[in-house]
């Protein structure tokens, strides 16, 4: 199981924001995650990097419940968001996931206005009291997602008509758009092109001066240029965490060293 450096062990309360302990994850009798033990830091961008298959994507899914969506999905284990389970019985998942957001792989957004798009998540949680206020937090969200400018004179075409790197602005638009306290982006820029990549790591690390953001990356230069914290995980097992410049230059564990190098992976 992993073991905090000391240097990690003296995080204060107030700077985590996430917990996890002991966390499994099984689909049917396959287990794909393995004790995950880890302090996710507020206002930090965190980095899981590893070789495809090995959990990170899984953990990732775990801090908004997406795993309750696979039938044969069983998570073990604890992970508090504000020192509150997220596993709670009493905790809705809908709910969560307004305050845990998500941005996947490959832009998605709805077959709907660039408006709507980033109103949607609002209007259904009912964040807003009239149509002054809907306007105002889909602007707020576009200009937190850098794209205010390029799209506010076309705000009811439709978002499917944006650019790759738009469309996925877009969706980061629309997942802040709910005020959540946790930005979950699982591979954001693996579908888009250098610039737009170069745009959004810009945009990550503006992010974090209002959220913690926790990135899945295949790309080791990418967790280096954007994250101050990397996890690695290897075989369903988190084998090192820390400084992500201590775990480019100096890491702790031969496997982590093994894949920087490019000797496994």
């Amino acid at each position: 199981m992993y073991d905090a450096p000391i240097s990690e062990t003296r995080v204060t309360q107030n700077e985590m924001k996430i917990t996890a302990r002991g966390v499994q994850v099984f689909y049917g009798e396959k287990q794909a995650l393995i004790n995950v033990d880890v302090d996710i830091l507020d206002h930090t961008v965190t980095a899981f990097i590893g070789p495809s298959g090995c959990g990170k994507s899984t953990f990732l899914r775990c801090l908004n419940r997406m795993n309750d969506t696979v039938a044969s999905a069983r998570v073990e284990g604890e992970i508090l968001l504000d020192g509150e389970n997220i596993y709670d019985k009493r905790v809705d998942p809908v709910q969560l996931r307004a305050k845990v957001g998500m941005v996947f792989q490959k832009p998605n957004p709805f077959p709907k206005s660039i408006y709507d798009n980033v109103a949607y998540g609002p209007k259904i949680h009912g964040l807003t009291r009239n149509k002054a206020e809907l306007d105002q937090i889909v602007e707020e969200s576009l200009r937190k997602a850098a794209l205010w400018n390029e799209v506010k004179d076309r705000l009811h075409e439709a978002g499917t008509g944006l650019s790759g790197g738009q469309q996925q602005r877009l969706c980061i638009a629309r997942a802040v758009a709910t005020a959540p306290e946790v930005l979950l982006m699982d591979e954001p820029c693996s579908a888009l092109d250098p610039i737009a990549t170069a745009q959004v790591e810009e945009l990550i690390d503006e992010l974090r001066a209002s959220f913690s953001v926790v990135i899945v990356t295949h790309s080791m230069q990418q967790a280096a240029r954007v994250s101050q914290k990397t996890a690695f995980f290897h075989l369903g097992s988190l084998v090192e965490y820390g400084d992500t410049n201590h775990i480019f230059t100096n890491p702790t564990d031969p496997r982590t060293e093994s894949y920087i190098t490019g000797r496994i992976g």
